[in-house]
């Protein structure tokens, strides 16, 4: 009997907006976010973060953002 290993679950968070200004990430509209999803992952999250920006790539001020919430949850995580 074999037991598989699950992969540590290190959660992300994508999200994204239209920018007030580039040099910065203030969004123009906080009611407007684009709250992708969230991903066990950081290579699950990082294949949405590229669909979502490729699809928005018209839109300059556009930015997609991958936060990695495992980092936040538990500091000490590394």
């Amino acid at each position: 009997m074999s037991h598989e290993v699950e992969p540590k679950q290190l959660l992300h968070l994508v999200f994204g907006g239209e920018l007030t200004d580039l040099a910065t990430t203030e969004f123009k509209d906080l009611k407007q976010i684009d709250l992708v999803g969230m991903y066990p992952d950081f290579a699950s999250a990082k294949a949405a973060w590229r669909a979502k920006a490729q699809a928005t790539v018209d839109n300059a001020q556009m930015r997609y953002f991958i936060v990695h919430l495992h980092r936040v949850l538990d500091p000490s995580d590394g």
